[in-house]
């Protein structure tokens, strides 16, 4: 159990992390840092925070230090965390991508009280309000650089996270934004770019509300996602994204020509091998 954590941040990631750890006692009292005034008030109001400091004076007062906030923001503030802790407190991040802010703190003094972690976990949805019991349940958490930490740390950030109830997958910072472009940000692209193909094509509203169903809600949904999390994700994870979007636009390209040629044995053939994925996503 940890005395005292602080959230940096206090949003979708950290809000519901904060109640995972208080639901299973894994935390006594918790401090939430924020820029926004308004959203340490809401924090407090749900309980997500028991307590609202600066930055410095948080840091001083934690055990644990849990970061989940916007990833360009991410580099610079945990440059100010590292420097404030000392060789007993742990740091964690959540972010989506892991390289640039590995790379930042490569040469830090005291990087190995830093464990990088993404929780494979998100909604649409984001601020204090957007938290929500047992999130993490059954998904899985990526664990980068292992070897670059504390084995202390890593243990008890493992340890969190089992009781959080997810699975552990561990790899280095480079191949796991390479496979979050694929598994993640893809999906955001495509969700972007759907809605506004709609919103372009599709001038009035009241017959997208009519007609829409499960399908295109589903499909869209990732395009009410917060773009100021986002943009800076794909400017982080420019290259590996373009990779996925060049793939992507591949394909598009194959179901575009069997039509435009009325190849449509090609196209069941292509609608068919899409079905696999059935074999891996139950």
């Amino acid at each position: 159990m940890f005395d005292s954590m602080t959230i940096v941040g206090v949003g979708l990631i950290s809000g519901s992390f904060s109640l995972g750890l208080k639901d299973r006692g894994l935390v006594k009292h918790v401090i939430g840092v924020s820029r926004t005034p308004a959203s340490l008030d809401k924090a407090l109001e749900l309980g997500l925070i028991d307590e609202a400091l600066p930055l410095e004076e948080a840091v001083r007062k934690s055990d644990l230090i849990y970061v989940a906030i916007p990833v360009d923001a991410t580099v610079p503030m945990m440059k100010r965390i590292m420097d404030l802790v000392n060789d007993r407190q742990i740091v964690a991040d959540a972010g989506s991508t892991k390289q640039v802010l590995c790379e930042s703190l490569a040469d830090h003094p005291m990087r190995k009280r830093f464990v990088a972690t993404h929780p494979m976990w998100g909604t649409e949805y984001s601020g204090p309000e957007a938290a929500v019991r047992n999130a993490f349940a059954g998904r899985a958490c990526v664990i980068c650089g292992k070897e670059d930490s504390d084995p202390e740390a890593v243990r008890q950030v493992e340890h969190i996270y089992k009781l959080l109830g997810m699975n552990l997958v561990y790899m280095d910072a480079d191949a796991h934004d390479m496979h979050a472009a694929y598994i993640s940000h893809i999906s955001h692209i495509t969700s972007f770019a759907l809605a506004n193909t709609v919103l372009e094509k599709e001038k009035e509203e009241d017959a997208i509300f009519d007609l829409a169903g499960g399908g295109f809600e589903s499909t869209v949904r990732l395009a009410k996602s917060n773009p100021s999390m986002w943009l800076p994700i794909f400017k982080q994870n420019r290259e590996h994204v373009l990779d996925v979007l060049n793939e992507h636009i591949a394909q598009l390209r194959k179901f575009k020509s069997c039509l435009e040629k009325e190849n449509y044995t090609y196209l069941q053939e292509l609608m068919e091998n899409a079905n696999k994925i059935r074999k891996i996503l139950k």
